[in-house]
């Protein structure tokens, strides 16, 4: 308790003080990134729950309900939706790999009952070619996958989502409509993957319902802080201790 006292008394003299400040503010700046780090890991839990929720819910009908005008809770939810596509305005998402291999996603406007709307479908994986009318597949039909959003960057790369005419760089639905006769709706379709060994091939659903890393993190910076106190309060000892 003597020696305790000591070094407290030590950390608030005159010699030590600047540093005492210094080594306690470098102690909130570490405490506050541990439990910044725990705010975010009670953030993952809520949108993972979210998620797991949406996932499990049933398909959104395309044909009979509303969009919300939060999308961002659509996003990878099965969805159904019954028309044609207009392959007179499929287009492709060029430089797309598939097991390594160089090609394309086939993206097409299916026709919903009223004619007038259309929900991009990408249809998958195809190599790159001239033609893709092999892959048609005409008349009506129902198509299940999941929603996707669009596809947009965050800053302006300096490249447009749209090259020649119905070739595009990635699916940005805003940009699209004005190649399209049709209303297309904002969200689209990713097509449900089928057994089959010949294209197009299409992707799984991708989702993360892991934790990740902040538990993990927010220890680290907690450790970081208990250290600091300890060889802050052990340099002290060191100056202050019987010789």
């Amino acid at each position: 308790m003597k020696t305790a006292s000591r070094v407290a008394r030590a950390m608030v003299s005159r010699q030590w003080i600047i540093a005492t400040i210094a080594v306690i503010a470098g102690m909130i700046v570490l405490a506050r990134l541990g439990f910044w780090q725990l705010d975010r890991l009670d953030q993952r839990r809520a949108q993972n729950a979210a998620l797991a929720a949406a996932l499990a819910s049933a398909p959104v009908d395309l044909n009979g309900e509303s969009l919300p005008g939060d999308l961002t809770s659509l996003k990878n939810r099965d969805a159904v939706a019954q028309g044609q596509f207009d392959f007179a305005y499929q287009g492709i998402v060029k430089l797309q790999n598939y097991q390594n291999k160089p090609g394309v996603h086939l993206v097409a406007p299916l026709v919903l009952d009223d004619g007038k709307t259309a929900v991009l479908v990408n249809r998958g994986w195809v190599p790159e070619a001239d033609s893709y009318a092999a892959y048609n597949e005409p008349g009506a039909l129902t198509v299940n996958g999941y929603i996707g959003l669009t596809q947009t960057l965050n800053r302006d790369s300096g490249v447009s989502a749209v090259t020649e005419e119905l070739a595009w760089y990635r699916v940005d639905i805003e940009a699209i409509q004005a190649q399209m006769p049709y209303d297309l709706l904002p969200i689209y379709i990713n097509q449900a993957p089928e057994a089959n060994d010949a294209p197009p091939f299409r992707a799984e659903r991708e989702v993360d319902l892991s934790e990740g890393s902040h538990m993990g993190y927010a220890i680290q910076w907690f450790i970081f802080c208990a250290t600091l106190a300890i060889m802050y309060a052990a340099l002290v000892y060191k100056d202050v201790r019987p010789k």
